[in-house]
């Protein structure tokens, strides 16, 4: 296979197995984008303006809303503009931009995740230090620590993956330039490639979930141990959304990165992709808005924060 040296582009094929479908995944990924976007943004205007939500586990639920807008942006509007267009091109440079703040919103949202269950497990494991251990430092530090371990590993994979020698097509089947289908792209074997991309995802994936998983057995352990039903069920339901954000999250990208390139198929990849990379985010704040609906503290800062805007319209 002749290797190719001066590859400008590649061609993104999307979704283009489907033609007419692509007026109505238009409407369905553009109805997604908005609404992720404006639930992740309601999230943070009503943590940042009630004083009583200023707390670690708000603060990272707050930063969390904040990376899902930009996880979602990096990939959402380019497939809304491949659907409506007749060129499915995008720059070498450009492909190289995306897949790096694609690797850097999400593995700094895998360190988060990490980071929120080890605030819950302090919060339920160790209350009455709680105050002392999360105090705004180290919640500052855990979150300057998960963006850290986002720009190295993103910068680490994109480097690697974009200085290898590409050859003939260029056209990559998948709806953004993700390292798996553009390493179907690069000269000769590449089953070295795929071992050392396995070993690193195994670091920035299984690291921060085997985290999550130690502090989830402390947590269970400790709320077993609570006496009446009340105290465990008003325990768990502070972790619940939590816990069903990290299933849907790490399920996906573990079957997705921790794999060969070849064991499944280009639409089953695409699948796996969308439903990380589009479905979850707008599932997090439709998630975590249900569940937080339930705490009275939530409630409290929705009747305050709407209710001072309702007033405000209604003056004069």
């Amino acid at each position: 296979m002749r290797k190719n040296t001066s590859m400008t582009e590649f061609v993104i094929l999307g979704f283009s197995d489907h033609p007419d479908m692509n007026p109505v995944l238009f409407m369905v990924f553009l109805c997604i984008y908005i609404i992720t976007v404006l639930g992740n943004i309601l999230i943070i205007i009503i943590i940042s303006v009630d004083p009583v939500l200023h707390t670690p586990m708000y603060f990272f639920l707050r930063t969390l809303s904040f990376l899902e807008i930009c996880y979602t942006s990096v990939t959402l509007p380019k497939v809304l503009a491949n659907l409506v267009s007749e060129s499915k091109t995008m720059p070498f440079a450009s492909c190289a931009i995306q897949m790096y703040f694609f690797l850097f919103f999400g593995v700094t949202e895998c360190f988060l995740l990490a980071c929120m269950a080890y605030d819950r497990y302090s919060a339920i494991c160790n209350p009455l230090h709680y105050t002392a251990i999360m105090n705004k430092r180290v919640c500052i530090q855990l979150t300057g620590g998960s963006y850290i371990c986002g720009t190295l590993a993103a910068m680490g994979h994109t480097t690697f993956v974009f200085t290898l020698p590409f050859c003939g097509s260029n056209v990559i089947n998948h709806f953004l330039c993700e390292i798996q289908p553009v390493l179907k792209l690069v000269c000769g074997d590449t089953s070295w490639i795929e071992i050392l991309i396995i070993v690193a995802a195994a670091f920035v994936l299984i690291l921060p979930f085997m985290l999550i998983l130690v502090s989830y057995i402390c947590i269970i352990s400790t709320i077993l141990k609570i006496r009446s039903t009340e105290g465990r069920h008003r325990a768990f339901s502070t972790c619940s959304s939590h816990l069903i954000v990290v299933t849907l999250f790490y399920g996906t990208a573990l079957i997705m990165y921790v794999r060969p390139k070849s064991s499944f198929s280009p639409d089953v990849n695409k699948l796996f992709s969308l439903f990380y990379s589009v479905v979850t985010p707008i599932l997090n704040p439709i998630i975590y808005i249900v569940y937080s609906l339930r705490n009275n503290e939530v409630k409290g800062a929705l009747r305050r924060t709407f209710g001072g805007i309702l007033s405000s319209w209604r003056q004069p």
